[in-house]
């Protein structure tokens, strides 16, 4: 029997006066996992001030959203837009790079698509 993992990994840090945020997005995403994840975020963003946040999304295993998940990310990113001073998107498609300039659009801080976490890591700090 085969399981196939798929879901939201979430780690949040300190890191001086930032708040670092890993997640790990894996398989084709659904609104039961949003409805997990955005408690978790938004008691992590509660009471931030400035745009400190820094995000970190390992989008390698990512394969997709639903519809209705996809609905919920664009909900989040307008919701706490304000608070990420810096977005990272690590992938290796096409149209995971398209997805970190569409959402550039919405998120107020900066975003941007890399082929590697260590790049992507030496930007964010």
């Amino acid at each position: 029997m085969s399981h196939k993992i798929q879901g939201i990994t979430i780690g949040i840090e300190r890191v001086n006066a930032d708040i670092f945020i890993k997640l790990t997005a894996t398989g084709t995403l659904t609104h039961d996992d949003y409805q997990t994840i955005t408690p978790i975020l938004e008691s992590a963003l509660a009471g931030i001030k400035q745009a400190n946040v820094k995000i970190l999304l390992d989008a390698t295993e990512l394969d997709g959203w639903e519809l209705r998940a996809a609905w919920d990310d664009f909900k989040l990113g307008l919701k706490h837009g304000n608070e990420f001073g810096k977005i990272a998107i690590v992938g290796d498609q096409h149209w995971q790079q398209k997805m970190a300039k569409l959402a550039d659009w919405f998120i107020s801080g900066e975003i941007k698509y890399f082929d590697s976490k260590e790049s992507a890591m030496k930007w964010l700090f």
